[in-house]
């Protein structure tokens, strides 16, 4: 991997023992969140590795999860040409139109929409939603809406799904509500 390292972020987990590491690369054609989340559920530990690469527009062009998910090895590979997405090597045309990659057990891929959100207003955007890494993936609408103070709304709408972001510079999420806070430690 080439690339320049514009951030680095760590953030633990409020809603169960876990924590998330991840470092933004600008690359020459875009850019690559590359991070390491580990944390613990109802079933057990998992350990996964994530790249998320996008074009310079930050639209999400492909992701890779590998590691361990409670117990069992995991190795996905997402890949988007124009509205199309493949898993491994097989087309997910349910899947057609997303513009984003939205891991559910990581804060990180909340940049990309918010990369792209006006200074002034709202952002609607379809993303891959890897609720669990066991699972198939599955569409899920989002809105990000800029309000007072600097903080982001954030809704799902399959899900209803609501919160406040507070972001830091580069746009990675300071503080999610019951779910994640930034800490940053080493």
């Amino acid at each position: 991997m080439s690339g320049t390292t514009v951030a680095k972020v760590h953030w633990r987990a409020l809603d169960r023992d876990g924590e998330d590491t991840c470092r933004l690369c600008h690359m020459d054609d875009g850019w690559m969140l590359v991070g390491h989340a580990r944390f613990r559920s109802e079933r057990g530990w998992s350990a996964l590795d994530y790249v998320v690469r996008c074009g310079a527009d930050w639209l999400t062009q492909s992701a890779d999860v590998t590691g361990v998910h409670n117990g069992a090895n995991v190795a996905l590979r997402f890949l988007r040409t124009g509205e199309m997405w493949t898993l491994g090597d097989l087309p997910r045309p349910e899947l057609r139109g997303a513009s984003d990659i939205d891991f559910g057990f990581s804060p990180a891929t909340n940049l990309m929409p918010v990369r792209r959100l006006p200074e002034v207003g709202r952002i609607d955007t379809k993303a891959v939603w890897l609720r669990d890494p066991a699972k198939p993936p599955e569409t899920l609408d989002q809105s990000y809406t800029r309000e007072r103070g600097g903080l982001v709304r954030y809704h799902a709408e399959q899900t209803g799904f609501t919160a406040l972001l507070s972001l830091d510079d580069h746009g990675f999420v300071l503080a999610y509500p019951g779910l994640w806070e930034q800490d940053n430690a080493p």
